[in-house]
């Protein structure tokens, strides 16, 4: 009998993670031992449950599931992590695998692909939706640097240059060159269409 590995679940729909963990418990060497609905609760819940695998949502409370990747990675570097989103964005997949991710796959993957992921990413293994792979090698690297992917973080929700220099504490000046650099790079003529793009893109 192959040893039977241990899964973490983090997402923060409760029918979601339900659902994930009733597909694994159908694969005799693969057991949920923990589940939950927070990023920032992902180390912590893995370190006490002894998983070796982390099946992380992207959008959390608390902190991203590629944040949380990268927690893992720093906290935990025997155990490995698979982004599972609905959100099959190219710039995601590549940011997830910056962060030490180990594979990404959406979330409509069937459940066997998905049971052989979670085997695949134990063993060492790198796994990525081949889809998103070719996407992401078209669109290239995310060209935004952190400070246009911060202004433009703000600019989503709207408001002034004022406000958003308020929330990132830079300058007016200096925000709306951030913007103009990060608009021209998404081949947009507003601030919030560059955003829309970006988000889009998985640059955000």
């Amino acid at each position: 009998m192959s040893e039977t590995i241990k899964v973490l679940l983090a997402d923060d729909q409760a029918l979601v993670r339900g659902a994930l963990a009733a597909l694994l418990a159908l694969e005799p060497d693969l057991e949920v031992v923990a589940e939950v609905g927070r990023g920032d609760e992902v180390v912590e819940a893995a370190r006490a449950s002894g998983a070796q695998v982390c099946l992380l949502d992207i959008e959390m409370p608390g902190i991203d599931g590629i944040a949380a990747a990268a927690e893992v990675r720093a906290a935990l570097p025997g155990v490995r992590t698979l982004v599972v989103t609905t959100f099959g964005r190219p710039g995601y997949l590549r940011r997830a695998l910056e962060a030490g991710a180990s594979g990404f796959v959406v979330k409509d993957t069937p459940a066997r692909q998905l049971a052989e992921a979670v085997r695949r990413v134990h063993a060492g293994l790198r796994v990525v939706d081949p889809s998103l792979a070719t996407e992401s090698l078209v669109d290239g690297a995310n060209p935004l640097t952190e400070r246009e992917r911060e202004v433009l973080s703000v600019a989503l929700r709207g408001g002034t240059v004022a406000a958003i220099a308020g929330v990132v504490h830079l300058s007016q000046g200096t925000v709306r060159n951030h913007l103009s650099s990060a608009i021209g790079k998404t081949g947009t003529s507003t601030r919030a269409e560059a955003a829309r793009v970006a988000q889009d893109r998985g640059w955000l």
